[in-house]
């Protein structure tokens, strides 16, 4: 008996004859997809272009499968790139719209906030869950010594000045685009519980930014840029008062053209000044080498009521 081979046909899907596309349209939605990803991603708006070029191909090649080869699967699946390019496109552009900052917060974000690269959004998100803005009329209290808790909150004043006293004795001031209380707010990060040293008074009808403390630590502690550039400003703001401190005759044009490195000693120093005016029983001698202003006899003369902390720690440490 013979076997009968069974005969092979010819592979039917082999390309004998290349069919050509024979219109432009088909060419301009290929070169569409090649500009966008030959587009350099060093640019801003690479993204966007990307999904703007991507999309400009698939309506070309809708337009051609339906129009001049009647292909209703080409035309189909460009249809859902087209939506699934257009959704990106849209989430894209939404992204990059203009934040509108409050009109009474554009000036503490011009002055503290923008200068060290925090972007309007991510302000907004500091400022917009947790904070509030409130207000005190001239001669309300902020906070009364040995009466108002350090845990509860941090400020930063935008409208008015404030004065800081100790028994009746003036201290400084606090101008605008300034932290309320940033020196209790360093000094109690580790140690809750605590009563402000010092009584800050309203000295003209004031607005200030109102963090939550627990809140605002918690989202700090999840976001490591805005924790660095919280701990700069507090401890330039703690500088800049310990300054007045130095020079209660400081003006407000003066105080802002501060610009001085912070330092760790700078800070240690503030809280002693306050916890010291708090705890000795020479208060009146303190009060009296702060109001000789800021020469550095002064400086040295309060050295021996604040020796303990620079002298040990040695070289100032940048916050």
């Amino acid at each position: 008996s013979c076997l009968v081979m069974p005969t092979m046909e010819p592979n039917i899907t082999s390309c004998e004859e290349w069919e050509e596309a024979h219109h432009l349209l088909f060419h301009l939605g290929n070169l569409s997809l090649l500009l966008g990803l030959v587009i350099p991603t060093t640019l801003t708006l690479h993204m966007i272009l990307l999904r703007l070029m991507l999309m400009t191909g698939g309506c070309l090649f809708i337009t051609w499968a339906t129009l001049y080869r009647c292909n209703l699967d080409v035309m189909v699946w460009n249809v859902v790139f087209l939506l699934v390019n257009f959704m990106h496109f849209f989430y894209l552009v939404y992204k990059r719209r203009p934040i509108k900052i409050d009109r009474e917060l554009k000036s503490v974000y011009k002055r503290m906030f923008e200068p060290l690269h925090v972007r309007e959004a991510l302000f907004q998100r500091l400022t917009g869950q947790f904070c509030t803005i409130q207000s005190l009329k001239k001669g309300q209290v902020y906070a009364a010594e040995d009466k108002t808790s350090v845990d509860e909150r941090l400020s930063i004043l935008l409208k008015g000045k404030m004065k800081v006293s100790y028994r009746g004795h003036f201290l400084h001031n606090i101008y605008t685009n300034a932290f309320i209380d940033s020196p209790e707010f360093r000094s109690t990060q580790m140690n809750r519980g605590e009563k402000f040293q010092v009584t800050i008074m309203a000295e003209e009808n004031c607005k200030f930014l109102c963090w939550s403390r627990e809140r605002l630590t918690y989202f700090l502690e999840s976001d490591s840029f805005l924790n660095e550039v919280f701990r700069y400003l507090i401890g330039k703001d703690i500088t800049n008062k310990l300054y007045s401190l130095n020079d209660p005759t400081l003006t407000d044009k003066a105080a802002k053209k501060m610009e001085r490195q912070p330092s760790l000693c700078s800070q240690v120093s503030m809280m002693q000044m306050r916890n010291s005016m708090g705890s000795t029983s020479d208060t009146g001698d303190i009060l009296n080498q702060i109001h000789r202003g800021g020469s550095s006899g002064s400086s040295h003369r309060k050295s021996h009521h604040l020796p303990s902390s620079c002298d040990t720690i040695g070289p100032s440490v940048s916050v």
